[in-house]
């Protein structure tokens, strides 16, 4: 089931942000992984500010969007519920609600590239991430009328 996350503390954050941190590391393996660990606090510290909507099973959490305004800041799925439709369930949630989305992906996360293109994104821009050097897409999504 998917639900939006009214307040962002305790177990519920911890675990968006272990979801946030292995996902990142699995999925960028061509970024080093203290990238993104000595990015954990500053990330957490912003997380309660995003929009999250999460995908619950057995009362825990198992894959989340994150979303600043209309900006997909990522979408997480664990590593054991990957490849069963929940990353395309959680995007649906956000196309129902919205009529336009952006987001940034690596050009290197071709399993991510290709997700978002079949979802019917577009490539709008290629530009160099200068925190990590990779190059990344700006990609969009409009409703269509």
């Amino acid at each position: 089931m998917i639900k939006k996350i009214e307040l962002l503390e305790g177990e519920q954050l911890d675990r968006i942000m272990k979801l946030w941190l292995e996902t990142n590391i699995q999925a960028h393996d061509f970024i080093d992984r203290n990238y993104w660990q000595s990015n954990y606090e500053a990330v957490k510290e912003m997380m309660p500010q995003a929009t999250i909507y999460a995908y619950q099973e057995e009362d825990t959490i198992q894959a989340f969007v994150g979303l600043m305004d209309n900006y997909i800041a990522g979408i997480f799925v664990s590593n054991k519920m990957q490849s069963k439709g929940i990353g395309k369930k959680l995007l649906a949630h956000c196309k129902n609600n919205l009529d336009e989305l952006t987001l940034d992906v690596y050009q290197k996360n071709e399993r991510a590239v290709q997700f978002y293109l079949r979802e019917g994104f577009v490539i709008t821009e290629e530009k160099i991430d200068e925190n990590t050097k990779e190059i990344e897409y700006e990609m969009k999504w409009k409703k269509e009328l």
